[in-house]
């Protein structure tokens, strides 16, 4: 067994169930685990790795519980569009995805959420040309290291077919129930502290059958895995559910199995009173993805009534042609913002934004083995540098510097008692060259070539 002790801390934030604050904190870890957290003075004295943290704040790893990674290849295309117009602009763009492209935008997106403070991250993967498998972004995951979720995504229904995709895009509905299979046998982690889980995700009402969502549904809940898809993201979606299924979208996906502890949607934007007590009563989880509803005109999410209510939220940050940024410490301090705009400077706090960060990233995802600094829970921590440009002036309350401040980048990331950030530099990869690969991938795709 191996131990690691970080120690000296200006600022140990544990998001544990006492949300203790620790200064001149630390951790003590073996293997993959943390066996203490408190003052350095209560920490064994040595291990076999030791950090310093002088001048660091540090707390869990942050969670991203929605994102499309693919998506790096193609930001700041479709810039003043609404959601619809938006996809049907970009559908042929991704059409041309290979499986480098996946692997490498994968990568990509993922070193850019590391450098921001994430540890876990899901994405939502369901645009399968040219050969293009989950295998593909699964292995960038493995290779960075880094906690992953990967939804097998899926659409059915092109254009030929009432659908908005092009019919290049999509996948025979048989194929994709058994592909789903393979990947949950292949690939899914159920233990304690598995780096790599699948769920699945037909990847919205407008794009799959309502056979698909019933037949997926059934395979994850006979494989214990979770159900992800997009919701109630816009009123247009709510116009063409109300005129192709004669319900809302919450009540459309309630018929069909789609409320549940097993199941998490993204953005829900437009829900109403008694659709919030569904998701409360039933355990249903909601990803807020603020600056995607932002870029795209879709609306402000009802975090605050949500949070209320006991729905579980977690942050993010949605597909990088969306967003055109993968920074998940920057959203929640976007979450924070956004909720004030409506004129309540208490509607969410610093400390609410990054819990929705952490304990409500793991909640989303089912899991109890991340998101607090704790004994018995995974070693994933993320450290912050203080004497900092950004912060200056506002070293009297650190956790609020890191929300209310210019995000900065991560100094320091740990995942599963491994450092994957050091000094700001993500370990063993060449990201240079890595950038430049993706690069060349996207003129080419945006070229058409």
């Amino acid at each position: 067994m191996s131990t690691l002790l970080l120690k000296h801390a200006d600022l140990l934030v544990t998001m544990a169930a006492d949300r203790r604050r620790i200064p001149d904190g630390g951790l003590f870890v073996r293997d993959n685990a943390i066996v203490q957290a408190g003052p350095t003075a209560e920490l064994p004295e040595t291990a076999d790795r030791v950090i310093d943290a002088r001048g660091m704040i540090v707390l869990p790893g942050l969670v991203n519980t929605h994102h499309h990674l693919y998506q790096t290849l193609t930001r700041c295309v479709a810039q003043d569009s609404v959601l619809f117009d938006w996809l049907t602009t970009l559908y042929p763009i991704w059409a041309r995805l290979t499986p480098e492209a996946v692997y490498v935008s994968a990568k990509v997106g993922l070193a850019e959420l590391m450098l921001t403070g994430c540890t876990t991250s899901s994405d939502h993967l369901y645009v399968y040309p040219n050969g293009a498998r989950i295998d593909d972004e699964i292995q960038a995951a493995v290779e960075l290291g880094v906690r992953f979720t990967a939804t097998r995504g899926s659409m059915s229904l092109g254009r030929s077919q009432g659908g908005l995709p092009p019919d290049s895009c999509v996948e025979d509905e048989a194929f994709i129930l058994r592909d789903s299979r393979r990947a949950i046998e292949q690939f899914h982690q159920a233990g304690r502290f598995g780096m790599v889980r699948v769920a699945l995700a037909p990847c919205s009402p407008f794009s799959v059958t309502a056979d698909l969502m019933r037949e997926s549904a059934a395979l994850a809940r006979s494989y214990g895995v979770r159900l992800h898809t997009h919701l109630a993201e816009t009123m247009d979606e709510e116009r063409f559910c109300l005129e192709k299924f004669g319900a809302r979208p919450v009540d459309y996906v309630e018929s069909l199995g789609w409320t549940g502890d097993d199941v998490w949607h993204a953005h829900c934007v437009c829900l109403n009173a008694a659709e919030i007590a569904l998701f409360a009563r039933t355990g249903s989880g909601v990803a807020h993805c603020p600056s995607s509803n932002m870029r795209l005109a879709s609306g402000i999410a009802p975090v605050r009534a949500m949070r209320d209510a006991g729905v579980k939220v977690g942050l993010g940050v949605d597909g990088s042609a969306s967003n055109d940024g993968n920074h998940l410490l920057g959203e929640a301090r976007q979450a924070m913002l956004l909720q004030r705009v409506g004129g309540n400077p208490n509607a969410l706090g610093a400390q609410e934004a990054l819990e929705i960060a952490t304990l409500g990233g793991a909640a989303v995802l089912g899991r109890d083995d991340i998101g607090a600094l704790a004994p018995g829970m995974a070693a994933d921590f993320i450290g912050y540098r203080l004497e900092r440009l950004d912060f200056a002036g506002a070293l009297h309350d650190p956790l609020a510097a890191l929300v209310f401040c210019t995000p900065p980048k991560v100094d320091l990331s740990v995942v599963n008692g491994v450092v994957r950030v050091k000094d700001g530099e993500i370990a063993g990869l060449d990201l240079p060259a890595l950038v430049r690969r993706h690069n060349a991938i996207s003129r080419k795709m945006l070229r058409g070539e």
